[in-house]
């Protein structure tokens, strides 16, 4: 029996580009024969497109995935902010992927209580709901950024919380699991700059730099999703996944991308809340560190969750997308394998991302 046979699965945020890869991922039946998937979100346009979508690709295609949406997928609207539709949704549900968030820095930065509100609050109702009524949810799984290692900005102030938040949970509800994944930046997700620079490329020029200097780890969606199907198989409660995953810097992804083509590029400065480097493990994390294959997990930080692994005597190190940078050539071939060049975005498996 595969571990989503039978299952009930909520998927907050369930409209945006992680929650569509996961929707789709799910319906091929790589990891079970799910009962219901459950695309929880507020955005009632975007949920009606995704359904058109689906419908669109049910009749052009015989695929099982497409075949199976229109049985499987139930769309709901409500926000995570909202406790009692939170209790409402999660009554029959026994499976959570918190995907629910605010994510751009500078938007956080400018409205930062509205970032409290989904990024901290919705979390919390999801504990309390879960603490407070016996809902047969057996795992809860948390999606973090790097941006909650060492916060400089409210986007990662807010995710480092809603971490702790699902840690501790493990401690007062016995009967679910907890657990978070912690990935840096998506290649092509909504809002980042991949999409950015092909449309600034497009339209002439000039490509956009906030510093010569900046890097980010690159991972793609579907890599993403690897790491939470792998963490909900293996993680432990209050365990954290992370990725091992290349880093470039940013000038050299946009140089990649103009190729040959006479476009200028302009430095602009540091937007507000951002990070030059991102860090997915701090050096006060990395004695709670264990490698299992093609990720790093991080134990908890509570003492009754196991979480120490390591003597503080230990070499102190830090996993930071400022080290070991792909070269040109590496670079050009990994964005060349995902179709990300400008020549291959209008690829199908591309055009919700670059959207």
């Amino acid at each position: 029996m595969n571990l989503f046979d039978g299952k009930r699965i909520l998927i907050t945020g369930g409209t945006g580009s992680l929650g569509r890869v996961l929707v789709r991922r799910l319906l091929s039946g790589e990891m079970g024969d799910p009962e219901r998937i459950i695309v929880f979100s507020r955005d009632e346009a975007k949920q009606h497109y995704m359904r058109l979508e689906y419908q669109k690709l049910s009749v052009a295609t015989d695929e099982v995935i497409y075949r199976n949406f229109l049985q499987k997928v139930q769309f709901v609207i409500g926000d995570v902010r909202d406790y009692h539709s939170i209790c409402s949704i999660l009554r029959d549900v026994n499976v959570v992927f918190n995907a629910a968030a605010l994510k751009q820095v500078p938007t956080c930065e400018y409205f930062p209580f509205e970032a409290v509100q989904t990024n901290i609050s919705g979390p919390n109702n999801i504990v309390r709901a879960l603490r407070e009524h016996s809902f047969p949810v057996e795992t809860v799984i948390g999606i973090s950024t790097d941006k909650a290692c060492k916060p400089v900005n409210v986007m990662g102030m807010t995710k480092a919380i809603q971490e702790r938040l699902f840690i501790s949970a493990n401690l007062y509800i016995p009967d679910t699991r907890f657990i978070c994944v912690r990935y840096g930046n998506v290649l092509a997700s909504r809002g980042s700059v991949i999409p950015l620079f092909h449309h600034q490329i497009k339209s002439g020029g000039p490509v956009t730099i906030t510093t010569m200097e900046m890097t980010r780890f690159l991972l793609s969606i579907d890599e993403a999703v690897d790491t939470i199907f792998t963490a909900i198989r293996e993680a432990a409660r209050g365990e954290t996944y992370i990725p091992k995953a290349p880093s470039a810097k940013i000038i050299d992804i946009a140089k990649c991308l103009i190729e040959d083509r006479f476009i200028e590029i302009k430095e602009i400065g540091i937007r507000p809340g951002e990070k030059v480097h991102e860090i997915l493990i701090s050096e006060e994390e990395c004695h709670r560190v264990v490698e299992r294959e093609r990720f790093y997990v991080l134990r908890p930080i509570l003492p009754e969750l196991g979480g120490q692994v390591s003597s503080q005597s230990e070499k102190v190190w830090e996993y930071s997308s400022a080290n070991n940078n792909l070269g040109m050539s590496e670079l050009y071939k990994l964005l060349q394998r995902h179709n990300l060049l400008i020549e291959n975005d209008d690829s199908s498996e591309n055009k919700e991302l670059l959207r």
